[in-house]
């Protein structure tokens, strides 16, 4: 018998700590040298006057930044507030913890050394011009929380007038581990992706991405059906025409039965449910999930509480539940993806991030998690399991050179050792520093 009361109790736990641990900490990330600094005298060379020589240097070939700098590792992750988690637009200074908190991950899963930056705009031609001034000092942007339908627009222009890779975390990074999610739960109830019908909820920037994704990976689009705050996307849903030109997309090649209504209609007879909308619970109902296929697929992702809580779904029938917290089985979420992702994309200098490296990020995230055994409860690999992030990070260098988008070309078992090497002394840095005290750690309650 499920005990409610204690899995709410337990599922409220991480805010109550972050109220607690946030202002103990004032900030999850800081600068730490890299450079030895054995007595003064080595400011002549890390400084003046000995630093104009790998000035000078880079002025005759901009490429050498790469080597003399830290450029080759680092990535800005990049908000305007307006789409925070399932709070919405909180402004910069409130989506300043979220992207501290992805810095802190990029470094500790991936080795990457990411900076928070949080723009007081919400003009996507003074966003996308910011952005594009930067580019000097970073190997490459992880956009996070920008509103739909701006947030497309702002990709699509970035990717093409910069020149270091750019991506949007609640994008790209969201539908490769839900496509990575997907395929092993397919494996779980004898299913293929060709032939199920999804029904998505949710039209915001994760699902209609995830969808792109999810299609180029072999769904059919005619079997998938996308819900918006107003109901089902179909071909007569013309008012999307003009205002939202990625859901109006949609309208055409999804849905070919014109299904209409809302969520409880868009689900009846589904195999799968993917739920990237407004934070629950009671966003999606017991009932509803009752009515879908045999052995139905629930993702419910939405942050920081899913649709459904992941007991009455399976109280409901769902085979395989999946949500986007790291307190309940098969957790979707982008920390599965974005380290082990840049991790390769910087380790081979690529010029973008395409859908193909992403999908070859899922295919091997969904290959690690096969390796291990899959069932109900595990069909994705968690955070802990370290061996991820590098061969992730292999899968994607390496399609970025089948592709002919990498700077630096490398062999399979080069890029395992440059990224398993970069991710072990990230972590036996924060481990270090916590073993002697430079970090302190919290006293119990």
């Amino acid at each position: 018998m499920v005990d409610e009361k204690e899995l709410l109790a337990k599922a409220s736990q991480p805010a109550k700590e972050a109220m607690r641990l946030h202002p103990f900490y004032r900030g999850k990330i800081k600068i730490v040298a890299k450079c030895c600094v054995r007595n003064f005298d080595d400011f002549a060379i890390w400084y003046t006057p000995g630093v104009a020589a790998p000035c000078k240097a880079i002025h005759k070939d901009k490429n050498l930044v790469y080597t003399y700098t830290n450029k080759w590792n680092t990535v800005a992750v990049i908000s305007d507030g307006t789409r925070v988690l399932g709070l919405g637009d909180i402004g910069p200074e409130a989506a300043l913890p979220v992207m501290e908190g992805k810095a802190l991950l990029f470094k500790y899963l991936g080795g990457v050394d990411a900076f928070p930056l949080c723009l007081d705009t919400k003009d996507p031609e003074e966003f996308i011009h910011t952005v594009k001034l930067l580019q000097p000092s970073f190997g490459g942007i992880n956009l996070e929380d920008i509103a739909q339908p701006k947030c497309f627009e702002i990709l699509r222009r970035l990717r093409k007038e910069c020149e270091i890779p750019v991506w949007h975390d609640d994008q790209q990074g969201t539908a490769a581990v839900t496509l990575a999610g997907l395929i092993n739960s397919l494996k779980i109830v004898g299913k293929k992706i060709e032939e199920v019908k999804i029904a998505m909820i949710g039209a915001g920037a994760a699902n209609i991405s995830t969808a792109r994704m999810i299609i180029a990976y072999g769904a059919n689009p005619e079997n998938i059906i996308m819900c918006d705050s107003k109901g089902a996307l179909h071909k007569n849903r013309k008012e999307l025409k003009k205002t939202h030109r990625e859901k109006w997309e949609f309208c055409q090649k999804t849905n070919i039965e014109g299904k209409t209504g809302y969520i409880p209609e868009v689900m009846e007879g589904m195999d799968v449910l993917i739920a990237l909308s407004k934070s629950g619970p009671g966003v999606v109902k017991k009932e509803w999930i009752k009515k879908m296929a045999k052995d139905p697929i629930v993702f419910a992702c939405a942050n920081p509480i899913p649709e459904i809580w992941p007991w009455e779904a399976k109280e409901a029938g769902a085979r395989v539940i999946a949500t986007g917290r790291s307190d309940f089985p098969n957790q979707v979420n982008n920390s599965l993806g974005f380290p082990g992702i840049f991790r390769g994309v910087l380790d081979v200098q690529a010029q973008t991030i395409t859908d193909e490296m992403c999908i070859a990020a899922a295919k091997e995230l969904a290959k690690c998690a096969e390796e291990k055994g899959l069932n109900e409860e595990y069909v994705i690999p968690s955070m802990e399991e370290r061996e991820v992030f590098p061969r992730e990070a292999v899968a994607v260098g390496m399609e970025a050179i089948r592709q002919g988008i990498a700077r630096v070309k490398l062999s399979r078992e080069e890029l395992y050792k440059k990224a398993s090497e970069t991710i072990r002394v990230a972590r036996e840095e924060t481990e270090s520093l916590m073993k002697e005290g430079f970090i302190p750690l919290p006293q119990e309650k």
